[in-house]
């Protein structure tokens, strides 16, 4: 069947379609890892954009059921230059387009991948509507302009109850925005007693739990629309040992009174370098995030910057001059991507028990 890839600027890209038959509308992005593909779509944070990854073969080593990120995938579409159908890799279970169909996901292969990135670059991140049915240009002109511009994704992809996974360590509620599945399997690596709470939980609500810290996890869309968390978020870093991770550390950002803007077309993929301050070191880091936090907004706000972006100087992290509160853009977690930030996960284990011995 046919594809087609039709952007709010008039481009229209021809394809081969693959995955669920349907028509969709999102954000055209894209994502310059070279594996990870089951993570990437699997993960939360895509809620609401169509993927389109810069490496031309996807699939070649299938998808199995242990290495995704959330049962579903909340993307809107996903574009590739070439799609295996005959994946080998002894954990293989099934194709990529075999999850797609399964999941209702539409996806157009066959097309340059290296213009489209070249125009998002040029021009930012654009809506688009991807079909693999038989639709003409002005049908899918409809579609664009008919379509919700929607920035809370995270209320769609975040818990709608408390979960909790116990273990013998630190007390932590997590808020889920979006979260990935590694996240929490970095924090039961370290024992810790887990809550998942949903992304609208308050105050006394987390407070009633008696955690020893707080993690605000990644997730979709803008984070000027969690009001709800930014004003819990405004009270919570006073009493408990607080890290945010992505969307949590542009929710905190916001909390404390800065400011947070879209970014020309974010950073996706497995291989940003970031620089950490403190440590006079480099990281090569896994990133998927299209708002940035204002470094001047936070100046005065008793934050420090502790880690910037190598090639852009964008802020990818930050701590408290005085409270035991950090958070970073990037994900210390990987999936897909390098797990050498993990470190940041033995940080915040180590403010939750300094802190405990303060009390």
């Amino acid at each position: 069947m046919n594809g087609l890839i039709y952007l709010e600027d008039g481009t229209v890209y021809e394809g081969k379609g693959f995955g669920k038959i349907g028509t969709s509308v999102g954000e055209l992005v894209f994502n310059t890892s070279i594996t990870g593909y089951q993570e990437i779509l699997t993960d939360p944070s895509y809620a609401g954009q169509i993927i389109t990854m810069t490496y031309p073969l996807i699939g070649n080593y299938g998808v199995n059921q242990w290495e995704k990120e959330s049962e579903k995938v909340y993307a809107k579409g996903f574009v590739v230059k070439s799609i295996a159908q005959n994946p080998s890799n002894y954990m293989s279970e099934n194709t990529v387009e075999e999850m797609l169909q399964a999941m209702g996901i539409v996806g157009v292969s066959g097309v340059d991948t290296r213009s489209i990135t070249k125009k998002i670059r040029n021009t930012g991140a654009l809506k688009c509507v991807i079909t693999n049915e038989s639709l003409s240009i002005q049908q899918l002109e409809d579609h664009l302009k008919q379509a919700k511009q929607e920035d809370d994704w995270m209320k769609d992809v975040s818990t709608k109850k408390v979960i909790h996974i116990p273990g013998q360590g630190p007390k932590v509620a997590l808020v889920d925005f979006g979260v990935k599945a590694n996240i929490v399997n970095n924090l039961k690596a370290r024992g810790c007693d887990i809550t998942i709470l949903p992304y609208n939980a308050s105050y006394e609500e987390i407070m009633n739990l008696s955690p020893d810290g707080v993690l605000l996890s990644n997730g979709p869309g803008d984070p000027k629309t969690v009001t709800e968390a930014i004003a819990m978020v405004k009270k919570i870093i006073h009493k408990i040992p607080t890290f945010g991770i992505c969307l949590g550390h542009q929710i905190l950002a916001l909390s404390v009174g800065g400011d947070t803007y879209k970014m020309k077309y974010g950073h996706r993929g497995g291989n940003h370098g970031v620089y950490d301050i403190e440590k006079d070191k480099a990281y090569i880091t896994s990133q998927n995030h299209g708002y940035a936090v204002d470094p001047e907004s936070v100046k005065d706000k008793g934050m420090v910057v502790t880690h910037v972006n190598l090639n852009d100087n964008t802020v990818e992290g930050m701590k408290h001059k005085e409270l035991p509160v950090f958070s970073v853009q990037f994900h210390p977690e990987g999936a897909p991507g390098p797990t050498d930030s993990s470190y940041l996960f033995d940080k915040f284990m180590n403010l939750v028990k300094e802190d405990a011995v303060c009390l």
